[in-house]
C-alpha cells in the first residue's frame, strides 16, 4: 500500500490543473464509464446496480479532476495525459454481475497509462492480452480479486517496465479459492476456462524489472519455471492456493532481493531447497500446506530478517526435531509450525521471541501442562489445538489485554475455567472444545463484548446458570453440546446469534419462545435432551432458520403444515421423536429443499477480520467427515423424520424437494404407495422408506434417479419387479429390500414371472449348479455403494494474525480498509 500512495504522490507532483487532458482520453473514459453502467443494469435488472466512485466523470469537466484519475505533463508536451487509474471497487450489487472483460478496451487507448487497478469489479472472460500490449509504459497492473479465466496471454511478458503484476483471486465464483480447494480434495477439478490457470509460462522471466509478483488463489499448475531466476529485483513472490506441483526450484535461492516467498497451500513434494538460505532479505517465507517432506532445516532460524514463517499444515510431512533449534537468529512475530511432529513440552526457545503475537503449534504431540511462560508472553493468537496437553489453564493467561484467538481444542486439559476469562476482553474466538474441563461458565465470559464465537462442546460443563449477554454483543457462534448442562434450554445470548448447538446435554422442559427473540438464529441444535411437548408452532417465526436439529427430544404430536413457512429451512431432522399424524404437505414447499443449494450461511459475513485457514469437522450421526473450508460450498440438503410415529400416506408434494440430498421417513407407520413424484428428487443420494406399512410397486421412474447410492424399502408390502435402469441396477444389496415378500428382480436374485428364463442345462445336476452360481453373483457379489454424508455446519475455527493480502501492500489496506477478510467457521453438528 505504501508503495502505491509514493507513486501516486510523485504522479500527482506533476497534475497541471490549469491545462485539459487530451479529449480522446476524456471521451474513452465516458465510454468506458457508460458501457460499465449499462452492463450492471442491464445484468442485474435492478436499478440497485451502480457504478460507484465514477459520478465526478462528465463532459463538461476536465477528466484530470475526476475522482479516480491521475494526470501529469508528458516529457515532449506541457499538456497532461493520464497515467494512473485507480478503478477498484467500482460495481456494488446485492447479488454479483456478469461483466465481461470487453468493458476494459477502452482503457486501453489510453497509452500513457503507467498504472491501471480494476481490482475486485466481477470481470468475468480471458485477459485482454491485446489491449494490454498497447500499455507499453505500464509499470502497475492489478487485476486481482476478478473472474478473470484462461491463461496469462504472452503479450502481457512484453510490457517490460512492468514492476508490480497482481493478478491474484481470480475465481469463476468471484474469487472463492477456498471451494476450488475443496473440489481439488476431491480430485473433481477441471482445469478449464472457468479459472485463471495452466503453466506459468517460462516468458515470466522477460518481466526483469518486476519486484511484486502475485497469481495466489487461482488454478495455476505444474512447476514454477526456472525463468524465475531472471527477476534479479524480485521482492514479493506470491504464489499460495494454486495446483503448483513438482520440487520448488533451486533457482529461488538467487533472488536475493526477496523478502516475501509465499508458496503455501499448493502441491510442491521434495524438500526445502538448501539454497533459499542465500535469501538474507528474507522476511516472510510460507510453505504450510503442500507435499513437503524431510527434516527441517535449522538454518531457515539463522535468517536475521525472518518475521513470519508458516510451515507444516495439510499434506506436509516435514519432521521437526527437538535439538536443531535452541536460539534462533531471527526475531519471528507469527510461527506456524503446525503438524511438524512436535514432541514433547511446548518448545522453551518459543520464550525468547519477544516480539511474537501469532503461534500455532497445532496437530503435534505435545505434552506436559500449559507453561506460565507462555501465559505471560500476552500473544495476539494462541493455537495449540490437538495436542495431548494436560492440567489446568493458568489464570494469568486470561489478563491478556491482547489475546484475540485462544483455541485449545482437543486436549486434556482439565479443572475448572478460570473466574477471570472475562478479564481478556479482547478476545473474539474461544474454543475449548473437546477436553475435561467441568464446573460451571464463569458469568465474566458475557464481559466479552468483542467475542464472536464460543465453543465448549466436549467436555464436563455442568449447572443449571448461564453467563447473559448483552443482547447486542457481537456473539454469533455458541456451542455448549456434549457436557453436562441442566435446566431450561439457555435463551440470554446476543441478537447477533446464528448457530446456537446445545445438543446432548441435560436440558429438560419445552422449547422456550424466548428463542424468537434471536431473530438472526440461523442453526438451532437441541438434540438428545429431554424437550418436551407438542412441535411448537413458534418455530415458523423464525425465519432465517436455515438448519433445525430436535433429533431424539420427547416431541409430541403433530408437525405443523406451516412449517412450510420456513423459506430458508435446508436441514431438519425430527427423527427420533413421538410425532404423529401426516406428514405436512406444505413439506414440498420448502423452498430451501427445492433449489439445490449453492450457499453455506450467511455468517461468513459476520466475520471479518484477518485469518489464515479454518478447520471444519461435521459429525451427523456418527458419520464424522471434513469438508472444505469455504462456506460456499454446496450444503447438503436433508429432511429427516425417521423414528416417529406418523401415519397416513406420503404426500406426492414431496418429490417437488429437488435440492434434497437426503431423505429418511422410515420407522413410521407409513401406508399407501410411494409416490411416483420421488422421480423429481434429482439429486437424492440416500432415500429410506423402510419398517413402514407401504404397498404397491416401486415406480420405475427411480431410474431416473442418477444420484441415487442408497435406496432402503425394507420391511413394508412392496410387491411386483423392482426397477432396472440407471443407478437401480447397481441396488444390489438384499438387505435393503428385505421383507417385501412381494418384490422380485435380479437385485435380490429372484427373478419375476414375466422375465424370460435361462435355458435348462442338458441334465438337472447341472441345471441346479447354473442356479447356484447365477443366485451367488447377485446375492454375494455386492455391498452396494455406501454414502458418506456430508453435511456441512458452520464456522470458525481461524488462524491468525498474518493478513492475506499483507503481501502486496500496494493494494491492501485500500481495497479491504473498511471489510477485513473473511472468516468461515466449522463445528461439530452432533
Amino acid at each position: 500500500m505504501a508503495t502505491l500512495w509514493l507513486l501516486l504522490g510523485f504522479l500527482s507532483l506533476f497534475v497541471l490543473s490549469s491545462s485539459t487532458c487530451p479529449d480522446h482520453q476524456k471521451q474513452s473514459l465516458l465510454l468506458f464509464k457508460s458501457t460499465l453502467l449499462n452492463i450492471t443494469r442491464t445484468t442485474n435488472d435492478s436499478s440497485s446496480s451502480s457504478a460507484f466512485g465514477l459520478e465526478s466523470w462528465n463532459s463538461t469537466s476536465d477528466c484530470c479532476l475526476w475522482d479516480k484519475v491521475t494526470c501529469k505533463s508528458s516529457s515532449s508536451s506541457t499538456a497532461p495525459v493520464v497515467v494512473a487509474l485507480l478503478l477498484d471497487s467500482l460495481v456494488s450489487t446485492d447479488q454479483p454481475v456478469v461483466v465481461p472483460s470487453a468493458v476494459l478496451t477502452p482503457l486501453f487507448r489510453l497509452t500513457t497509462l503507467m498504472l491501471l487497478d480494476v481490482s475486485s469489479n466481477h470481470i468475468q472472460g480471458g485477459i485482454p492480452g491485446d489491449g494490454l500490449a498497447s500499455l507499453t509504459k505500464l509499470v502497475r497492473l492489478d487485476m486481482t480479486q476478478n473472474n478473470f479465466s484462461g491463461s496469462i496471454p504472452p503479450q502481457l511478458f512484453r510490457l517490460r517496465y512492468l514492476q508490480y503484476l497482481d493478478l491474484s483471486e481470480n475465481m469463476l465464483l468471484g474469487g472463492l479459492s477456498q471451494q476450488v480447494g475443496y473440489l481439488r480434495d476431491l480430485r473433481t477439478l477441471k482445469l478449464d476456462d472457468n479459472f485463471l490457470g495452466g503453466r506459468i509460462p517460462e516468458e515470466i522471466g522477460n518481466l526483469t524489472e518486476l519486484l511484486e509478483l502475485s497469481l495466489s488463489s487461482n488454478s495455476f499448475s505444474g512447476r514454477i519455471p526456472a525463468s524465475v531466476s531472471n527477476l534479479r529485483q524480485l521482492q514479493v513472490l506470491d504464489l499460495r492456493e494454486n495446483l503448483l506441483s513438482e520440487q520448488i526450484p533451486s533457482e529461488i535461492g538467487g533472488l536475493s532481493n526477496l523478502s516475501t516467498l509465499a508458496l503455501g497451500k499448493n502441491k510442491f513434494a521434495g524438500g526445502i531447497p538448501r539454497s533459499m538460505q542465500n535469501l538474507s532479505k528474507l522476511e516472510t517465507l510460507m510453505l504450510e500446506n503442500n507435499l513437503l517432506a524431510g527434516e527441517i532445516p535449522s538454518w531457515i532460524f539463522d535468517i536475521k530478517p525472518l518475521n513470519i514463517l508458516f510451515l507444516g499444515g495439510n499434506g506436509n510431512m516435514l519432521a521437526w526435531s527437538n535439538n536443531s533449534v535452541t536460539a534462533p537468529k531471527c526475531m519471528l512475530s507469527q510461527l506456524s509450525l503446525q503438524s511438524c511432529g512436535l514432541s514433547g513440552e511446548i518448545p522453551l526457545w518459543i520464550s525468547a521471541q519477544k516480539a511474537l503475537v501469532y503461534l500455532d503449534l497445532s496437530k503435534n504431540e505435545l505434552r506436559g501442562t500449559f507453561p506460565l511462560w507462555l501465559a505471560e508472553m500476552d500473544l495476539g493468537t494462541i493455537i495449540l489445538s490437538d495436542n495431548e496437553l494436560t492440567g489446568p489453564v493458568p489464570h494469568r493467561l486470561f489478563q491478556s489485554l491482547s489475546l484475540s484467538v485462544l483455541d485449545l481444542s482437543r486436549n486434556n486439559f482439565s479443572g475448572e475455567l478460570p473466574k477471570n476469562i472475562g478479564d481478556a476482553n479482547e478476545i473474539m474466538l474461544l474454543m475449548l472444545a473437546g477436553n475435561s474441563f467441568s464446573g460451571t461458565i464463569p458469568s465474566s465470559i458475557s464481559d466479552i463484548y468483542r467475542l464472536l464465537l464460543l465453543d465448549l462442546a466436549n467436555n464436563r460443563l455442568s449447572g443449571d446458570t448461564f453467563p447473559v449477554f448483552d443482547p447486542d454483543a457481537f456473539l454469533a457462534y455458541v456451542d455448549f453440546s456434549d457436557n453436562d448442562f441442566s435446566g431450561e434450554i439457555p435463551v440470554s445470548f446476543s441478537q447477533e446469534t446464528r448457530i446456537l448447538a446445545l445438543g446432548n446435554n441435560k436440558f429438560s422442559g419445552k422449547l422456550p419462545r424466548n428463542l424468537t427473540n434471536l431473530i438472526k438464529l440461523e442453526h438451532l441444535d437441541v438434540h438428545g435432551n429431554e424437550i418436551g411437548g407438542e412441535f411448537p408452532e413458534f418455530i415458523i417465526e423464525m425465519s432465517s432458520m436455515q438448519i433445525l436439529n430436535l433429533r431424539n427430544t420427547s416431541l409430541q404430536g403433530p408437525i405443523p403444515n406451516s412449517m412450510s413457512n420456513l423459506k430458508a429451512l435446508q436441514i431438519l431432522d425430527l427423527s427420533g421423536n413421538s410425532l404423529t399424524g401426516n406428514i405436512p404437505p406444505g413439506f414440498g414447499n420448502l423452498v430451501g429443499m427445492i433449489d439445490t443449494p449453492t450457499k453455506f450461511s450467511s455468517i461468513s459475513g459476520v466475520f471479518t477480520f484477518p485469518v489464515q485457514y479454518i478447520d471444519l469437522i461435521v459429525n451427523w450421526k456418527r458419520s464424522v467427515q471434513g469438508l472444505s473450508s469455504n462456506p460456499s460450498i454446496d450444503l447438503y440438503s436433508l429432511l429427516d423424520l425417521s423414528k416417529n410415529q406418523l401415519s397416513g400416506k406420503i404426500p406426492a408434494s414431496l418429490g417437488n424437494l429437488k435440492g434434497l440430498k437426503i431423505l429418511n421417513i422410515s420407522s413410521n407407520s407409513l401406508s399407501g404407495n410411494i409416490p411416483d413424484s420421488f422421480c423429481g428428487l434429482e439429486n437424492v443420494e440416500s432415500l429410506d422408506l423402510s419398517h413402514n406399512n407401504l404397498s404397491g410397486k416401486i415406480p420405475q421412474s427411480f431410474e431416473k434417479l442418477q444420484q441415487l447410492a442408497i435406496l432402503d424399502v425394507s420391511n413394508n408390502h412392496l410387491e411386483g419387479p423392482i426397477p432396472k435402469g440407471g443407478q437401480m441396477d447397481t441396488m444390489n444389496d438384499p438387505k435393503y429390500f428385505a421383507n417385501n415378500s412381494g418384490l422380485c428382480g435380479v437385485q435380490i436374485g429372484l427373478p419375476c414371472p414375466t422375465e424370460p428364463v435361462k435355458p435348462s442345462a442338458p441334465t438337472s445336476e447341472d441345471n441346479s449348479d447354473e442356479t447356484n452360481e447365477l443366485r451367488f453373483a447377485w446375492e454375494g457379489a455386492w455391498f452396494g455403494f455406501p454414502l458418506g454424508f456430508c453435511l456441512s455446519v458452520i464456522v470458525i475455527l481461524l488462524t491468525g494474525w498474518f493478513p492475506a493480502r499483507a503481501l502486496s501492500p500496494a493494494r491492501r489496506g485500500r481495497r479491504r480498509r473498511h471489510a477485513p477478510s473473511r472468516i468461515s467457521v466449522r463445528r461439530i453438528g452432533s
